[in-house]
């Protein structure tokens, strides 16, 4: 059993979208001016995705089969992938990598570490929604970004190689322990306000208008992935 914390804390909730949020959802916004200062925003989402190869480097360590092992090992190196190509346009602009993601490696340790579960499953199920929401979030604020560095960055991002694994081996575990399912339910519930805390974070303003259409996309397909396990969000 993998237990990082003894007693879990309490999470935060996700927050309540009004249905002027919710009209808004399919409509783009103008966030340029949520989005950071481009080295700022490399060193956050280069940490995280070295904090998200930890977390599945775990799940490959603790999996209960060998298959389990091998197809884990996939997503650990698609995570490893993307971290290192965030490193890439740190050290095009001159930046040294561990002085750029020095800042956020505090607060995304503590978030790697509240959302880390208490058991396999729910380590997997971590992995598949915080890594999809943030992946979804650094790729909308990527359109934002000056030059050609945002198409990049959103393709990089964007190649989710290795999250049918986690589909995989989540439904396999949820069809051989039905028990599972109300609990990973509750458990993806939790993650979303925690994630999404991560994600206000990483903005270069905290409060705007424009950060709840934004939020609502990334709920959306939060949900989304939530359904594809049968799970109610």
């Amino acid at each position: 059993m993998i237990s990082w914390l003894g007693e879990r804390p309490k999470r935060a909730e996700a927050p309540r979208l009004s249905v002027r949020a919710e009209r808004r959802a399919t409509t783009k916004v103008d966030i340029t001016e949520l989005v950071p200062d481009l080295l700022t925003y490399l060193g956050q989402a280069a940490y995280f995705e070295l904090g998200m190869f930890e977390s599945l480097s775990t799940a490959v360590i603790t999996a209960p089969t060998l298959a389990a092992k091998e197809g884990l090992s996939l997503a650990a190196g698609r995570a490893l992938s993307k971290h290192h190509g965030l490193i890439e346009e740190i050290r095009r602009r001159d930046g040294e990598p561990a002085t750029v993601m020095g800042p956020f490696v505090p607060a995304l340790d503590r978030f790697r570490t509240a959302t880390g579960g208490e058991d396999w499953p729910e380590l997997l199920l971590s992995c598949y929604l915080t890594g999809g929401l943030l992946d979804d979030f650094f790729i909308r604020l990527s359109d934002a970004l000056p030059g050609d560095v945002g198409p990049r960055i959103a393709h990089l991002l964007g190649e989710h190689g290795g999250a049918d694994v986690l589909v995989h081996e989540l439904s396999a575990a949820i069809a051989a322990q039905p028990a599972l399912e109300s609990r990973l339910a509750m458990w993806g519930r939790r993650l979303v306000g925690d994630t999404l805390l991560v994600a206000r974070s990483a903005m270069a303003v905290s409060q705007d208008s424009r950060i709840e259409p934004v939020f609502t996309e990334l709920i959306a397909a939060h949900t989304r992935r939530m359904d594809g396990l049968g799970l109610t969000a």
